[in-house]
């Protein structure tokens, strides 16, 4: 789009893509669980799915799924702050 500086036109790319909108989704629908699901995300991060999914009895797929929300909440609230 003419006249957006390069930062503009970065930024509205990086808004543009599904990863963003899964966070913002996210964010919206459910904003008493953002503080949730960042904290189990980076728990998983640091435990691995495997590891967590064995340590805490849940299903591999849902500890993904968990992660991959969190990882979107995190990105969405860094782009769009």
């Amino acid at each position: 789009m003419p006249g957006r500086s390069p930062d503009e036109a970065f930024l509205g790319d990086a808004m543009d893509s599904s990863l963003y909108s899964m966070g913002a989704y996210f964010t919206d629908q459910h904003p008493e669980l953002v503080d949730e699901v960042i904290a189990q995300s980076e728990a998983i991060e640091r435990a691995g799915l495997r590891g967590w999914s064995e340590a805490n009895d849940i299903p591999l797929e849902e500890c993904f799924n968990t992660l991959l929300t969190g990882l979107a909440v995190r990105y969405y609230n860094a782009v769009a702050g």
